[in-house]
């Protein structure tokens, strides 16, 4: 890879990684167990335009700095694991093909394996309220892995039909 490209490249992920903490830290709405917001975007751009491993870079760069540099409470390394397996799934779905059904794969596993059962065991772990149960915490969350499936359902698609410009945009 010649040096221009990787550059380039790297200049991306670090704006989409400053992105997706604004969106994430400042520009979300934070529920007691769950944040809704768009900070799912800057992930799936770099997805698509980069790929699988870069992606999940993104997602948990832009986790471990949000949480360092904008803390919302102690630090936990479950939820930027999580962050990386997020851009990695998002990457393997979409960077070669975007049809619907691998846009709809993507989102699936993402709402439904890592926010509401790996997000939920994070949250279990950590949580005053542990005493409760792990799966309690996941049928709490059930709403809002719902809703915000709805939101990158429709989001993701209107994002695949701006790749040709966003790929244009990029020496």
């Amino acid at each position: 890879m010649n040096v221009k490209r990787t550059t380039v490249r790297l200049t991306v992920m670090a704006m989409l990684i400053g992105l997706e903490i604004v969106l994430s830290r400042f520009l979300s709405i934070p529920t007691p167990i769950t944040k809704i917001g768009f900070a799912f975007v800057p992930v799936a751009a770099a997805a698509l335009l980069l790929g699988p491993l870069e992606a999940g870079i993104v997602g948990a760069l832009a986790d471990f700095l949000g949480a360092l540099l904008f803390p919302i409470g102690a630090y936990f390394p479950g939820f930027t694991l999580t962050a990386f397996l997020m851009g990695l799934c998002y990457g393997l779905f979409l960077y070669r093909e975007q049809k619907f059904w691998r846009v709809l794969a993507a989102v699936g596993v993402h709402q439904l394996v890592l926010s509401m059962l790996l997000n939920s065991l994070w949250l279990w772990i950590i949580s005053t309220a542990a005493d409760k149960g792990y799966w309690a915490m996941v049928l709490a969350r059930v709403p809002q892995t719902l809703l915000l499936a709805a939101v990158q359902l429709a989001v993701i698609p209107a994002l695949v039909k701006l790749l040709p410009r966003l790929r244009k945009a990029m020496p």
